[in-house]
């Protein structure tokens, strides 16, 4: 079926191979992910000077480390030597420098080439120019954002996907993400491929059916229009809802920068290529999406709370365990939705209705960004 033969209502999708393609996935991870801005790691995860993490980006292991004067910095994973994997832990410490464990090349907290066996003896080998090789790195709502392009786009494009669905900037500025803590963070393995996901999340045409925790919370998400659909609106709590909790009891501390208008809101924003954010009153939630095969993702998810809420120990389960089901809803759902992305059925792809016409956009970019024309 084609998009000329649809009725007006319906528009198709991209096709099944999209979502089982090793080839596609591949271009996907050259064009999207090592050529956009990524959100990596959250800043505070890397405490101190030497404090490390590697993270996977397209086909690419990422090592970002805070350096001596405190900045962040990041490298391919990668010995300038041999090629070996310098550093094969997801998070750890180091006190000085990095060094690999093949040949003993070793590298400080800024990337430079600082010894080698026989090193000396070779004085025209230049520190830097076979120190490691960097990475693009930017701060932004708290995380480290790095991008794998010789010439990175500009960071604008990211915060552009903010403006387009809240309007303006100041209206995420006001949760003041960046001095949030860290209260619980789930790391979620997923069966389905990147795209499914971010479709999933952009509509609410499932919501009645597969959430009916957020829609008690959110009733107007019962009648399958995502928050999403409409250029700065939050979905608002229901009338007998006190907080975004898994019961609707009262939530935890209030953000103080919130404005009145946002109270008793939910804002869900999608970031390209890989980031979610959901804000409401008391807390922030932001996923961040790890494509590592054209059907498997890693999701990790983080709830945000002021500082002292964390600190004290407060108890924050009920606000974790309403998106926390939503998370496991939503990803059965793409769970179950994967294999029929292989069926001869699904070919040419299936359809949109109205209300998940929005998605037919996040297509059409895809498509532009693997070199293709928009359906």
């Amino acid at each position: 079926m084609t998009s000329t033969s649809l009725p007006d209502s319906l528009i198709a999708t991209l096709p099944g191979a999209s979502y089982t393609d090793p080839g596609i996935f591949a271009q996907e991870q050259e064009r999207i992910f090592e050529a956009m801005w990524f959100c990596a790691v959250r800043a505070d995860d890397l405490p101190r000077p030497g404090a490390f993490k590697t993270v996977q980006v397209g086909r690419e292991s990422i090592l970002i480390a805070r350096a001596r004067d405190n900045s962040i910095r990041a490298w391919f994973n990668v010995c300038r030597h041999r090629g070996a994997k310098l550093c094969t832990e997801e998070s750890g410490e180091v006190k000085r420098a990095f060094q690999c464990p093949y040949h003993a090349w070793t590298y400080d907290l800024t990337g430079k080439l600082v010894a080698a066996p026989n090193l000396t003896k070779m004085p025209d080998v230049g520190r830097t120019e076979y120190g490691l090789a960097s990475v693009a790195v930017r701060e932004w709502l708290g995380y480290v954002w790095v991008c794998l392009a010789e010439d990175p786009p500009p960071f604008d494009e990211v915060i552009q996907d903010v403006i387009t669905r809240l309007g303006d900037t100041e209206s995420i500025e006001r949760y003041d993400i960046d001095h949030l803590s860290v209260g619980r963070r789930i790391v979620y393995d997923v069966k389905a491929n990147w795209k499914l996901i971010i479709e999933n999340f952009m509509e609410c045409y499932h919501c009645a059916t597969i959430h009916p925790e957020l829609t008690e919370v959110l009733p107007e998400f019962a009648d399958g229009y995502a928050a999403q659909y409409y250029v700065g609106h939050g979905a608002e709590f229901g009338e007998d809802i006190q907080g975004f909790t898994v019961d609707g009891s009262e939530g935890l501390d209030r953000l103080p920068g919130v404005s009145a208008d946002q109270d008793r809101r939910y804002y869900a924003i999608t970031v390209r290529p890989q980031v979610f954010v959901n804000l409401v009153p008391d807390h922030v939630i932001l996923h961040r999406m790890y494509p590592m095969a054209a059907d498997r993702t890693v999701v990790e998810c983080d709830w945000l709370y002021l500082p002292h809420v964390v600190e004290s120990g407060k108890d924050v389960s009920r606000s974790v365990e309403l998106f926390d089901r939503v998370n496991r809803q939503d990803f059965d759902a793409c769970e179950r939705t994967q294999p029929g992305m292989s069926s001869r059925l699904y070919a040419k792809g299936g359809v949109l209705v109205p209300s998940e016409h929005h998605i037919g956009e996040f297509h059409d970019w895809v498509q532009a960004r693997l070199g293709g024309q928009p359906r």
